[in-house]
């Protein structure tokens, strides 16, 4: 467009201020982060290794499997400790501190633990799709579940997120979480502590926060919510943050579609069955069976 000269749009950037305002923008004096691209293919990386040729574009050779994953191993490895070491420093630079080093041993110590996790991790995947399996008569075989499940790719993405959340690493577990929200329909907080055999089925409008902690072999359907009843401030009004907000599920429960489930003190029991629309805000004992009050027979 004629009208759009350089002249204008050097005033423009110049009104903009995309590098130097309190907008955050990424460059490499002032954040040198590797991006959210970076952190996606990062994640693609992980299910190829956790899926082997499960969400690529064409399946892998068997004679060359173990020779393709090491190799991806390797990259992830590498890759994955530089973007943690990039988020490290940027919290680091931001708390005015300057050649610590301390960036880097987190750094190292994030990819060690995340790497070391990743046999165990593996194993609560494989019970998350038996669970799928076995808890949804439509599910014909685990490789439609791996292939097409919404639940189990978030609650895969999760997984790892909560590793490197688990280890502090700044940034790059919301990145990984928010990503399976926006694939997925299904928003779990990194810092939500999930057990084996948990199956969201449909999924859609699933939300799971930052403290909540899930048993063993619960199901949740689509549009539960495990949530904050309150948050608390300080005394000059700022948000306490890393107290305990979210409600705990015990093993064997399942919650059904659009329960809301609210509260740091809130325990629902072991076994406990939560109907569909139910808004709760106090604890469940074992076994309990949660119904909205079913309507009147009509009187003819």
């Amino acid at each position: 467009m004629k009208q759009w000269t350089n002249e204008k749009i050097s005033k423009l950037y110049k009104d903009l201020g995309p590098c130097n305002s309190i907008t955050p923008a990424n460059t490499e004096r002032d954040v040198n982060l590797p991006g959210t691209t970076a952190i996606i293919q990062l994640l693609e990386k992980f299910l190829a290794i956790l899926y082997p040729g499960c969400h690529s574009g064409q399946p892998i050779k068997c004679d060359g499997c173990t020779t393709h994953i090491e190799g991806l191993l390797k990259e992830v490895i590498d890759e994955l400790y530089d973007q943690i070491f990039r988020a490290f420093d940027h919290i680091c630079r931001q708390n005015n501190c300057t050649g610590c080093k301390d960036c880097k041993v987190q750094a190292e110590n994030a990819v060690n633990a995340l790497m070391n996790e990743l046999p165990a991790i593996r194993k609560m995947l494989q019970d998350d799709i038996k669970a799928a399996y076995e808890g949804d008569p439509a599910a014909r075989s685990a490789m439609e579940i791996v292939m097409s499940y919404p639940g189990v790719l978030a609650v895969t993405i999760h997984r790892i997120a909560h590793s490197l959340y688990k280890h502090k690493v700044p940034l790059i577990p919301r990145v990984m979480s928010e990503h399976a929200h926006s694939k997925t329909g299904i928003d779990i907080h990194p810092g939500a502590t999930i057990g084996p055999g948990f199956f969201i089925d449909h999924g859609t409008g699933v939300v799971i926060g930052e403290t909540c902690v899930i048993g063993k072999h619960v199901k949740i359907y689509q549009g539960v919510t495990l949530g904050a009843l309150s948050f608390d401030k300080d005394d000059e009004g700022n948000l306490i943050k890393g107290n305990k907000r979210h409600p705990d599920v015990e093993d064997d429960a399942i919650i059904y579609a659009g329960a809301t489930i609210l509260g740091g003190k809130t325990v629902i029991g072991k076994g406990a069955v939560i109907g569909g629309n139910v808004w709760l805000i106090h604890s469940v004992p074992a076994g309990a069976k949660v119904y909205n009050k079913q309507p009147s027979p009509e009187i003819k």
